[in-house]
């Protein structure tokens, strides 16, 4: 079982230690990247979810609000420690985000970028409901642009 806790001064070493498979490097910024991130976008009700098992910090994520239209949450960064792939955390973690954005209720819709050849993402996030948008940003024409409804 695992849960979503925030960033604090006893946790933020251990989750800024976690990493991903080199292959996944492309994919995703670094947890000091993400963490960083999480502080710069503070303006935009940045979020940076802590990914708990009952022993270890096994990920984290960023989600922040949108700030011009399509108004929503933006799911910025979302990385599963290369120690603890393969074991659901993802599938768990994504699902549980989804039901804190709900409960936010804001927006009635998330979206996410994910690089082309990151199968694995776009199929995880394919499970949970997200659909290819077709919206094409120029800056990143290597990325497909996926939304889910929250309603």
């Amino acid at each position: 079982m695992i849960r979503l806790t925030e960033v604090t001064e006893d946790n933020w070493l251990e989750a800024a230690s976690l990493t991903v498979r080199d292959d996944q490097k492309g994919f995703v910024a670094s947890a000091c990247g993400i963490l960083a991130r999480g502080y710069v976008y503070r303006n935009c009700r940045s979020r940076v979810f802590v990914i708990e098992n009952e022993e270890a910090i096994v990920g984290l994520a960023l989600v922040r609000d949108f700030t011009e239209e399509p108004l929503g949450y933006d799911l910025q960064e979302f990385m599963i420690d290369k120690r603890y792939q393969g074991r659901g955390y993802g599938c768990q973690a994504l699902g549980l985000i989804l039901d804190e954005l709900r409960a936010d209720a804001r927006f009635d819709r998330v979206e996410v970028c994910v690089k082309k050849d990151d199968a694995a993402a776009i199929h995880l996030y394919g499970k949970w409901g997200f659909i290819d948008s077709e919206y094409m940003d120029e800056d990143v024409p290597d990325c497909v642009n996926m939304v889910r409804c929250l309603n």
